[in-house]
């Protein structure tokens, strides 16, 4: 059962076709990686899903939300669609004034209107399967970035989204955090989301990926189960990534 649809997604800025025509489908229960080179279109294609970027032409549709070309829709209109996808930046993006636990739970309070006790159990759960409970009340300056991603990783999942969208997961981490991130991302997995990972890493890909897109010059080169394609590309974009 498909979680998200994309159909030939267009981006036009200036002179410049950032995407042109990129469709796929994110399945529930799967992770699906989109690689290629800087410039390839990647983070464009996480930032129009997540509504972050406006795009010119074709479809995008999470479950029942549909988003459609144009400007950007209002943040009150959004709300079915945060309350669907979740994002996890590169760099974190966790609110330095607020503690772990308190970033958790700004959402679900702020955004959707849970108690606050609703939403500390919810985030104490979160924190706890993920493994960073006992760093609840840490400032993200207190935290290392394994921490730091496993603490954004949990503030996405805190509305219970369908979708979960990651860019670069694996860009500040070790070899022994990189694997446990992927660990903790196949088990949200079977949980039944859908994963979307925008990332440079082919090990962590061909280990942690059941599918994978790669991107040349906003459109899709070649897709597939992701050991295949990481092992045995059959386009020059994929062997140029690879190298």
């Amino acid at each position: 059962m498909s979680t998200l649809h994309v159909r030939d997604l267009q981006v036009v800025r200036g002179d410049m076709q950032i995407l042109r025509g990129v469709t796929l489908d994110v399945n529930a229960g799967e992770i699906c990686a989109v690689m290629g080179v800087s410039g390839a279109g990647k983070s464009t294609v996480l930032r129009v899903i997540a509504a972050l970027q406006a795009f010119t032409s074709g479809s995008v549709s999470i479950d029942d939300v549909a988003l459609r070309p144009g400007p950007i829709p209002r943040q009150s209109q959004l709300r079915e669609l945060r309350k669907r996808v979740g994002v996890v930046f590169q760099s974190h993006a966790l609110f330095e004034h607020l503690t772990a636990i308190d970033n958790v739970m700004l959402a679900p309070v702020r955004a959707h209107g849970r108690t606050r006790d609703e939403a500390r159990a919810t985030a104490e759960r979160l924190l706890d399967s993920l493994g960073v409970l006992p760093r609840a009340s840490a400032y993200p300056r207190q935290l290392s970035g394994g921490e730091a991603q496993r603490v954004a990783i949990a503030r996405a999942l805190a509305p219970d989204p369908q979708l979960l969208l990651m860019d670069e997961p694996t860009s500040a981490l070790d070899p022994a955090r990189r694997a446990a991130l992927g660990e903790s991302l196949r088990a949200l997995a079977h949980t039944g989301r859908g994963l979307l990972i925008v990332t440079h890493d082919a090990d962590f890909a061909r280990t942690v990926a059941d599918r994978v897109v790669v991107l040349s010059r906003g459109t899709i080169a070649e897709e597939g189960p992701a050991e295949r394609v990481l092992t045995s590309p059959t386009h020059e974009a994929t062997r140029e990534l690879l190298r």
